[in-house]
């Protein structure tokens, strides 16, 4: 079974999120209470744990959030989904709009080892059904709904 393993939020765009156990998230808004919500293509952003680790590997020490993503994962492949992927997670049904995204040339991490994992490995979705995603529930890619 593939689960989240962490769900952050941040205040502010540019700041690390943290981690916050839950997350409630809405059509047309994507996650309350995070800087990133909005009627637009990335209301949410997921990545995988495994991606993280190809950074740890690195020597560095990251925690959930670091990458400003709201739902990390283990356990799915994300990078290999197609845009247009339902995916259950938690109560919640998302729709992938978007695999990558351009690395800010200031981002902490990048400038510290050369590299980043959001460009081939992040992934954003809008909210398709409301619902609650918490630590610890399964995520899943949504079969035989259109």
């Amino acid at each position: 079974m593939a689960e989240i393993i962490a769900v952050c939020a941040s205040e502010a765009k540019g700041t690390v999120k943290r981690a916050v156990g839950s997350l409630t998230l809405r059509v047309g808004v994507g996650a309350e209470g995070d800087a990133h919500a909005g009627n637009w293509h990335r209301q949410v952003s997921l990545l995988a744990d495994e991606s993280v680790d190809t950074m740890r590997a690195l020597g560095l020490t990251l925690s959930p959030g670091a990458f400003a993503e709201n739902i990390m994962t283990r356990g799915i492949e994300l990078r290999t989904l197609r845009v247009g992927t339902l995916l259950r997670a938690g109560t919640a049904l998302l729709c992938v709009t978007q695999i990558g995204k351009e690395c800010h040339s200031d981002c902490a991490i990048r400038r510290q080892t050369g590299k980043c994992v959001m460009p081939t490995d992040g992934v954003f979705a809008v909210v398709v059904s409301d619902g609650v995603v918490r630590t610890g529930d399964e995520i899943k890619i949504a079969e035989g709904i259109r």
